[in-house]
């Protein structure tokens, strides 16, 4: 991953492959940010002309790059639109901050150093800078740059350029404790969400549920969580019809893995709950084409509840995280379960299957009531649920439902703060009549209008008694199809993670009762 450094050197002394500076967008053109003074004095004050005679305005995500002057000792000069010029005094949005990084890591792809010399204001300024631009940095290359049987012998493919290896916060204090434990925060972080991506971003002929659990049996030997893991028998022996059911199609079996962290002076617990369907084809309910070419990401919500589990260890969170990852590879074969089958769950409820491409909210049912009997003061899932949430949302928002309100907004403002769009959603009680089944205690369907919300509401029939409980449809913002844009990659983006973690810090503080 990139490196992180705070650094003493000031803009004009810093030995880098380029300077990276913010510019706002000002009623009369683009205006020079704070952190850009000594780079605007070496233009000889002009560098917001010379920035706008090149078509630059200073409008969010804008990158502009152009030869350094002698007076600095960088060669390139990077200049980020920050967006609008904020208001009076106010100091520039986290998210802005965040999203202008993330802009120009990604146009220093193949750089070796970069200094960032944008608004820093706090300590929480350099953390979003840092978060923006390790996040901007990320590349999935682990199936790229092999070697080119076309090339002379012993040649590599070096098409798959590397990301940036340095990067330098400039205006920072080193030295001091707030901007330390800054970017101390800022890279773990980062090093899980990315760690989530490459998980979202694998193959799936690589990445099943068996391959998933031995990546977190192994992170949890490095960082100090409890892991077991649930094999096919385990989940026959204990009845976890859901998980069975929805993986007994294929030739990966399905697996419920629990990560386990604690501290020795928590005095809160949280469990978080991921859908884990390494590869969804719909099953017998088989997905049209055209829909089947970005299934790897229906994993997504366990990747993130696996990244936010170890990020609340290496950041030593005085709270119990407790992390569930119902896995699964939902296909069609002579095995796999049929639109009409019963499935017994683990919470002892029969469930008519109308649509084994609803397999999501079945694996996640069984987790929920496993997650429920260990009693924790919250329970939050995370998955890429489904496709009504996305016509609802679009692509960059989730959606939050909860059993309870004030929670519900307690995980919408921390998702705001983070920089995670999102949005609370109801659970209509007059939904749920659609559920019922004259076969079980309830089906996997219901009505069509308002599918997520119906989702959401089969899930709560699995949550225990008294438990506080969200759900998170990031079906929008799991995976990103489109092209790269502030610090959201093409592909497996992380989403969630950030919530989950800044959830923990909350929950650890005694912030959210």
């Amino acid at each position: 991953m990139t490196a992180l450094t705070l650094s003493t050197a000031g803009a004009a002394t810093l030995r880098a492959d380029a300077l990276v500076v913010g510019i706002a967008k000002g009623a009369k053109g683009p205006v020079v940010a704070p952190g850009a003074e000594a780079v605007d004095k070496a233009f000889d004050g002009k560098l917001a002309t010379v920035l706008e005679t090149l078509g630059a305005s200073g409008a969010e995500g804008e990158v502009t790059k152009l030869p350094a002057p002698s007076g600095l000792k960088v060669p390139v000069v990077v200049a980020v639109g920050l967006g609008p010029v904020p208001e009076k005094d106010d100091a520039y949005d986290a998210e802005a901050l965040r999203r202008a990084a993330g802009s120009a890591a990604r146009a220093l792809t193949g750089s070796k150093k970069a200094g960032f010399a944008l608004p820093t204001e706090s300590s929480e300024d350099a953390e979003a800078i840092a978060e923006g631009a390790l996040l901007g940095a990320y590349a999935f290359t682990a199936y790229q740059g092999g070697e080119n049987k076309l090339a002379p012998k012993g040649k590599k493919d070096n098409s798959a350029k590397l990301p940036l290896a340095e990067v330098a916060l400039l205006g920072t204090k080193p030295r001091d404790k707030a901007f330390k434990a800054a970017a101390e925060r800022a890279t773990a972080v980062v090093e899980e969400i990315n760690r989530a991506r490459d998980l979202i971003n694998t193959p799936p002929n690589d990445l099943y549920p068996e391959s998933f659990a031995a990546v977190a049996t192994a992170a949890g030997k490095e960082h100090g969580i409890k892991v077991q893991v649930l094999d096919e028998k385990a989940l026959v022996k204990g009845g976890f019809g859901g998980l069975l059911g929805v993986g007994q199609g294929s030739t990966h079996g399905p697996r419920l893995v629990r990560l386990g962290y604690t501290h020795p002076k928590a005095e809160k617990t949280l469990a978080l709950v991921g859908k884990g369907i390494t590869y969804d084809s719909g099953g017998i309910s088989l997905k049209p084409a055209g829909h089947n070419e970005t299934m790897k990401c229906d994993m997504s919500g366990a990747a993130a509840v696996f990244a936010a589990v170890v990020a609340a260890s290496r950041l030593g969170l005085q709270v119990n995280v407790t992390g569930w990852l119902a896995l699964a590879e939902n296909m069609p074969s002579g095995n796999a379960t049929r639109p009409g089958d019963v499935l017994h769950m683990y919470s002892g409820k029969t469930v008519e299957v109308l649509n084994t491409d609803a397999e999501g909210r079945l694996v996640l049912a069984d987790a929920l009531t496993r997650a429920s009997e260990e009693n924790p003061d919250a329970i939050v899932d995370v998955a890429t649920l489904t496709g009504a949430m996305v016509l609802a949302l679009g692509n960059r928002t989730f959606g939050v439902m909860a059993n309870d309100d004030a929670f519900r907004t307690a995980i919408h403002e921390i998702a705001e703060e983070v920089g995670e769009a999102s949005w609370p959603m109801p659970l209509p009680a007059d939904l749920r009549k659609g559920m019922d089944s004259p076969t079980a205690d309830i089906a996997n369907m219901g009505e069509r209008m308002g599918g997520g919300l119906v989702a959401g509401l089969f899930l709560q029939e699995f949550v225990g008694e008294g438990i506080a409980w969200a759900h998170l449809d990031i079906a929008g913002p799991a995976f990103h199809e489109g092209a790269p844009y502030g610090y959201t990659p093409k592909g497996g983006t992380g989403s969630a993670v950030r919530t989950l973690v800044k959830l923990a810090e909350r929950t650890a503080a005694g912030d959210l009762g």
